[in-house]
């Protein structure tokens, strides 16, 4: 089953929360340390916020009413704890933070990094120990040679340790970079040369060669940022520690090959006629252009458009969509690789998409995961070309059915995504015709037939009593 924030719940429900182990830090002293109360206290009682967003991730739950408790004690404000999140967790709920009136929120646990739209937002990651000797010692065997050139990348919730270890490899590697979160500084893009902030990282390479000369040391578990990072920088070698095994590794995930199953989704884009746009968060700034600026790409390129939001994405959820050809989700950088193996119809990112509809953009060995670098002003912007007039419709063949297909690249937009009018008679009356509506008229089966005034009127009688797997008159087995 896919995994990413698209599951169906069951494992949350059926899962044993590990009471003992995350409610283990009992004593006062652990707690406070752990949830950084004091500096989330200041937070609050600095700005004076009076309502005030908790939001925990599933495995921090068990902690959320001691923490809340605290904070209400520490600041006098009104605290409201937030779980089950309408998206991935790694995002802030912007959406429930404000059904309860909140005018901040405190997140826990793991987080993206991405920027929100209204409310301020202080990230408490949960600070997890790391044997600084221990990941110095497997950096050393990894990289031998002591003029590497390194960037050095963490999970959020080692970035505190990373201080202690540049103290460790600085005098012996004098070109190795240690990063460190951007998550409070503007979200406004670097200027100077050389600088490189993306996924709430903030790090100087050199100017000249950039990020083609450096390999990548991720401290931290196997993920979805570590793969994140892998996709988008794939041109540079990555290895890892894992603090939870005290082991070092070269990563031997084949980008190659995970570059080759997406550009089969983008050909299967390119042959799509009806796109349904999945919305994956409602806090990430710059969701509502990238959704007008979506619609705009697939009506120029003379493709039908829906847009569904639904909060966690499941197979089951989807596939009620049969007249939809591929999916595109717009979410943040972490939930935009969804495995859609398990799914009725292939899901694509914003950049995908634009590779099979946007003629002006050509593959490249830059791959954009944040969807903001795609908007106007964005690092990786393509501009949709101007149409010339009389040149009309590019012939071109599928590479997955071998059948021709048009570009039909339009330089005014298209008629509704949802509607569109046609001719329904020979005496030219004008009818509304949707994608869905022929879909369902190509079906053998359309739902229950009405047959009005042709059924008879009957009284109402008993019906059958009883489960379906055993009515009261059946015989039993």
């Amino acid at each position: 089953m896919a995994t990413l924030f698209s599951h169906d719940g069951a494992e949350v429900v059926q899962r044993a929360l590990a009471v003992k182990e995350s409610s283990g830090r009992t004593p006062a002293e652990a707690l406070d340390a752990f949830y950084e109360l004091e500096r989330a206290a200041a937070f609050v009682t600095a700005s004076g916020f009076r309502r005030v967003a908790l939001q925990f991730p599933d495995e921090l739950l068990a902690d959320s009413a001691a923490v809340a408790a605290k904070m209400e004690e520490a600041t006098g404000s009104k605290m409201y704890i937030l779980g089950d999140t309408s998206y991935g967790s790694c995002c802030v709920d912007e959406v429930a933070a404000e059904h309860v009136g909140a005018e901040a929120v405190v997140h826990y646990g793991p987080a993206c990094l991405s920027p929100c739209r209204k409310l301020l937002v202080l990230h408490v990651f949960g600070q997890q120990p790391l044997d600084t000797e221990r990941c110095a010692g497997a950096f050393r065997e990894l990289y031998p040679d002591r003029q590497s050139h390194v960037v050095v990348l963490s999970d959020v919730v080692y970035a505190h340790a990373l201080g202690e270890l540049e103290q460790l490899l600085g005098p012996e590697y004098p070109h190795v970079v240690f990063s460190r979160l951007a998550s409070d500084e503007a979200p406004d893009r670097p200027q100077g040369p050389g600088l490189v902030r993306q996924f709430g990282r903030l790090f100087a390479v050199e100017a000249q060669s950039g990020l083609k000369g450096y390999a990548m040391f991720y401290v931290g578990a196997e993920g979805l940022a570590l793969t994140n990072f892998m996709l988008s920088w794939n041109r540079c070698p990555f290895s890892s520690f894992n603090p939870a095994t005290g082991h070092g590794r070269r990563e031997s995930l084949d980008s190659n090959r995970a570059l080759l199953r997406r550009l089969y989704l983008v050909e299967r884009a390119r042959d799509a006629r009806v796109v349904g746009i999945l919305v994956g968060t409602l806090g990430v700034a710059g969701y509502l252009s990238i959704l007008e600026h979506l619609r705009g790409i697939l009506s120029r390129a003379g493709k039908r458009s829906y847009t569904l939001a639904m909060g966690k994405l499941s197979p089951a959820k989807l596939a009620n969509f049969l007249e939809v050809d591929v999916f595109v989700l717009v979410a943040c950088p972490q939930n935009s690789l969804l495995d859609s193996r398990d799914f009725y119809r292939p899901v694509v990112t914003p950049y995908e998409l634009e590779l099979a509809c946007n003629p002006a953009r050509e593959w490249s060995s830059l791959y954009v995961t944040d969807f903001r670098d795609l908007l106007p002003g964005g690092c990786a912007h393509v501009g949709f070309p101007d149409t010339v007039p009389g040149e009309g419709d590019v012939p071109d063949v599928s590479l997955i059915t071998g059948e021709l297909r048009a570009a039909g690249l339009s330089s005014s937009p298209a008629p509704s995504s949802s509607s569109a009018l046609a001719c329904r008679n020979p005496a030219l009356a004008l009818a509304e015709i949707s994608p869905a509506a022929s879909f369902l008229e190509s079906r053998s089966w359309q739902g229950l037939e009405q047959q009005l005034g042709q059924t008879p009127v009957t009284k109402a009688v008993p019906g059958r009593r009883g489960i379906a797997i055993a009515y009261e008159d059946e015989a039993c087995g």
